[in-house]
């Protein structure tokens, strides 16, 4: 299908190039939204099943996307809880980078400081990014699992998940696939734990997300958050505690939002319409205009230039003295991006138009001008 008629779908104000912090809804999500509420807003006699009954839709639309079958795939209100779920059931040393989003750093250490029988192991890596090269050498054997972000939020590294597969050998691959999950084409069936929200690059709102397990990793993995809608007893167990289902089923707390459920499955549905493929090429035409526009000024960039390592993201690095100048530049001409540790990071996506270019330009006309002085 042609993808000018997915980008069609959206109406991001143009200057808008921030979809690695929040991806806007589009006429999908947001027609999905208004019948599922509309539904509940009345509540006719026998109407409120459908509403509720979300979950096998959306096991189905991530496993379309990622290849695990729908019954290992679990729904999770964000990508942080689904982590949480995946590092307090691991017993044995993990190898993680300390630079990673917080979202795996944080599950490590609190499920390393609470049970006690997790260890993390803080790994080297090349400014930021875990490569098969640096990973190599820092795998002893009491590492049982190495955890990674796809694509990391600092520099816009895609990850080698091949060559990685290849390093670690049978060892868990856990995988937080928040920053390009539904743009970027990957060989998920690789990994074992494969989590991701959806208010980024699905742009299916925030409260989405989904845990994904492998039958090695259902193996492994205790479901120390298991609540009462995760066990095989009919209805809600009353009186009794029993233990958990087994499956990706055991590792959810409580009676998901089907609503959201129902955002995020309208988007992944319309993403498997449309083709990651098609969506990754557009994206990458923009990243590259970007890339272009930024050589243009001479801004240095952080973040890889070749396709095969990088997604949707663009970081630049002024210099230190000229970071409030870009910041007030981009500000002035409506152009939405992220600043952190002195870099600024832009992201874009299918509906990025040429005035969205053209803002950014005439952004780094002003930023060129006043640096110059």
């Amino acid at each position: 299908m042609d993808i000018n008629a997915y980008a069609a779908r959206f109406e991001d104000e143009p200057g808008y190039l921030d979809f690695a912090r929040v991806g806007p809804i589009g006429r999908t999500v947001h027609e999905e939204l208004a019948a599922q509420y509309s539904v509940l807003a009345h509540a006719r006699f026998g109407s409120l099943d459908d509403v509720m009954d979300q979950g096998e839709r959306l096991q189905t639309a991530v496993s379309a996307l990622t290849g695990f079958r729908p019954e290992q795939v679990v729904f999770q209100p964000n990508t942080s809880q689904g982590l949480m779920h995946a590092m307090f059931g691991i017993t044995g040393t993990v190898g993680v980078s300390p630079a990673e989003f917080p979202s795996l750093t944080f599950a490590a250490v609190r499920a390393a400081q609470s049970l006690g029988v997790l260890t993390p192991n803080w790994l080297d890596t090349d400014h930021g990014r875990v490569t098969p090269g640096n990973l190599r050498e820092q795998l002893g054997s009491s590492v049982v699992a190495v955890a990674v972000s796809l694509v990391d939020f600092r520099t816009g590294y895609l990850a080698d998940l091949e060559g990685i597969r290849q390093v670690i050998g049978d060892r868990m691959l856990i995988v937080d696939a928040s920053q390009c999950f539904g743009v970027v084409d990957a060989p998920y069936a690789l990994a074992d734990v494969v989590v991701a929200g959806g208010q980024k690059w699905p742009r299916a709102g925030w409260g989405t997300g989904f845990l994904a397990l492998s039958d090695r990793a259902l193996e492994h993995l205790t479901p120390v958050w298991s609540g009462f809608n995760a066990t095989d007893v009919e209805g809600t167990p009353l009186d009794e505690v029993p233990q958990p289902t087994r499956g990706a089923a055991a590792f959810q707390v409580s009676n998901p939002d089907p609503i959201a459920q129902a955002r995020f499955a309208a988007a992944l549905e319309e993403i498997a319409q449309f083709g990651v493929p098609a969506i990754n090429a557009r994206i990458a035409q923009r990243v590259s205009a970007i890339i272009d526009i930024a050589d243009e000024f001479g801004l240095p960039i952080a973040s890889p230039r070749a396709e095969p390592e990088r997604a949707g993201i663009v970081v630049l690095e002024p210099a230190p003295d000229q970071l409030t100048v870009l910041v007030a530049s981009l500000h002035n001409h409506g152009v939405s991006a992220t600043m952190r540790e002195g870099r600024v990071r832009l992201s874009a996506h299918v509906s990025t138009d040429d005035e969205t270019l053209a803002m950014l330009r005439a952004t780094l006309v002003s930023f060129g001008t006043a640096t110059s002085v």
